[in-house]
Order: C-alpha cells, then sequence, then structure tokens
C-alpha cells in the first residue's frame, strides 16, 4: 500500500510532499500540523489594538502563567511577555511537568526575570494560579496560558480599560462580534453554553466566561479565596466576582485553537464540572 512522507528542510514551510513510507498515523499528524499552521496564519490576520499607551508611572503588571507538560511553547510565551512595552512580572507555576519543561524555564530564567515556582505533585490549573496570585505584587494581575493558543499581545488589549478606570474586571473574549474564534464547533458551542449559564446565575453579559485572559486589581484578587483546582476555577472566579457588583468589560482577543492530539488538556469531565461550578457559585447565595 501506498502512504506518504512529508519531507522538507529544518524551518522552511511544508512545501512538497514526497507520497511513501509515512504510516497512516504519521499522515493524520501531518494534517493537524497544516491545520494548525492554518488557524496561525487566520490569527495573523487579525488585527489588535496598538500597544502604544502610556502606563502610569511605576505601573507594574503580573502575569500568571500555569504551565503543565508545554516545553515546545513555554519559552516563545515568555520571551513574548517580556518583549512587551510594560514593566512585566512574569511568575510561571510549574504544576510537576514531566517532559523536560522545568528544563528549559531553568534556561529562560538565565536571560529573563522570572518567579518560578514548582509543584511537586500535579494539582491543576486552578491550583496553580493560586499558587501565581499569592507571589503577584503587580498593581493588575492576568492569566496567560502556556501553550500559544492566546496571543501576548493581546494583554495590553485586555488590562487597559482598568487602567482607564472603565473597570474593575476585564476578560478577553473569543467570540465578540468583531472575533471569530478558530476552535471546532464544539468547542465553540460548549464554551457558549456554559458562559450562557454562568450569566444566568451571575447577571453578567459577557460572551466568554472561559477565557484564559481575565485581568483583575491584584488587591481585588487577594480578597477571593479559590476552591477549584482544576478547570472550576473560570466559573468560580467569575461567580464570585460578579457577587461583588464589580465593573466587568471584554475586549476582543486573536485564538488559535489547538486539538486534543496537539495537546489540549481541558476535556468532557471538565465541562460537567464546569457545570456544576456555575450552578455551586453563581446560585450561592
Amino acid at each position: 500500500m501506498s502512504v506518504s512522507t512529508i519531507s522538507r528542510p529544518a524551518g522552511s514551510p511544508p512545501d512538497s510532499i514526497d507520497w511513501e513510507g509515512e504510516t497512516i498515523t504519521a499522515i493524520d499528524r501531518r494534517l493537524d500540523e497544516i491545520d494548525r499552521l492554518s488557524h496561525a496564519l487566520d490569527a495573523v490576520e487579525q488585527p489588535t489594538e496598538p500597544s502604544e499607551y502610556a502606563f502610569p508611572p511605576g505601573f507594574r503588571l503580573s502575569v500568571v502563567i500555569p504551565v503543565y507538560n508545554e516545553r515546545k511553547t513555554i519559552e516563545k510565551v515568555v520571551r513574548r511577555i517580556d518583549q512587551l512595552p510594560v514593566d512585566a512580572e512574569i511568575i510561571v507555576v510549574d504544576d510537576c511537568s514531566t517532559d523536560g519543561t522545568r528544563d528549559v524555564l531553568a534556561r529562560i530564567a538565565h536571560y529573563i526575570d522570572l518567579k518560578i515556582k514548582y509543584h511537586e505533585v500535579n494539582q491543576g490549573k486552578g491550583a496553580a494560579l493560586r499558587t501565581g496570585f499569592a507571589a503577584a505584587t503587580g498593581e493588575i494581575t492576568v492569566v496567560q496560558d502556556a501553550d500559544l493558543e492566546y496571543e501576548p499581545r493581546d494583554i495590553l488589549t485586555v488590562i487597559r480599560p482598568i487602567l482607564e478606570g472603565d473597570a474593575d474586571v476585564a476578560y478577553g473574549s473569543r467570540f465578540s462580534e468583531s472575533r471569530h474564534a478558530n476552535s471546532s464547533w464544539i468547542h465553540r458551542a460548549g464554551n457558549r453554553f456554559l458562559t450562557w449559564l454562568s450569566n444566568c446565575t451571575t447577571g453578567l453579559k459577557i460572551t466568554d466566561m472561559e477565557t484564559c485572559y481575565k485581568a483583575i486589581r491584584t488587591s481585588t484578587l487577594r480578597s477571593v479565596t479559590i476552591e477549584q483546582d482544576r478547570f472550576g476555577f473560570e466559573p468560580e472566579i467569575t461567580a464570585k466576582l460578579a457577587r461583588r457588583k464589580l465593573r466587568f468589560v471584554e475586549r476582543p482577543i486573536s485564538y488559535n485553537a489547538r486539538s486534543w492530539r496537539s495537546g489540549k488538556k481541558i476535556g468532557l469531565r471538565d465541562a460537567f464540572q464546569a457545570i456544576w461550578c456555575i450552578l455551586r457559585y453563581g446560585l450561592r447565595d
């Protein structure tokens, strides 16, 4: 049976295909890579708000990055944040990675100023964020995922309403009218349902409750107790902040979704957990 091989020099685009000697699994992997490249190009074409902005004197931003087995992308994420035109305190919380992520972090720390916190047992995203929030010293804290689904330059767009006094909490939305998330219809439908359910219990009118990009004044964040260890963090923090009658705004962001085959960690169990958390924290007196 004739099967395929994709052959190309290192660093060059996949512009030629040799259809000999590749397994079906490898073909599937290559197709997934092509799909990711397509999504990446789509994300590049989406304009982002200009980064030029006069930050208040002495302003510092804390960026908390929970990471678990992301050795292929964590360095790019940290470097892009370090290149932002803002004094950023970068806090990376490694949630017991086993793929060499810790070695990459140790190397990055030689040329970029990082705060690195280590979990010796894998606990989940919520637990990693708790650790990171406790170490934050900036005026505003924002969450950044380590897998490059979210473009770090969008952080400046997200935090701006808080800096200008127009909001207490700012979320980056993948589903606003002006942007369309590069993700499967199942993912979009699931997120829209969870956001709708969250809005029903909190009274908010946001479009993307599950977004990674959540920016909050650090003083406010420290007064919120985070109980959920995994992805239940998203509906929990949203409900607890909404209960305080804080001003929420959303800003459109770009999004480059990856597949479960490529390492996406959230699954069906987490969706059911999110529903439970929405009802638990949203309906609590």
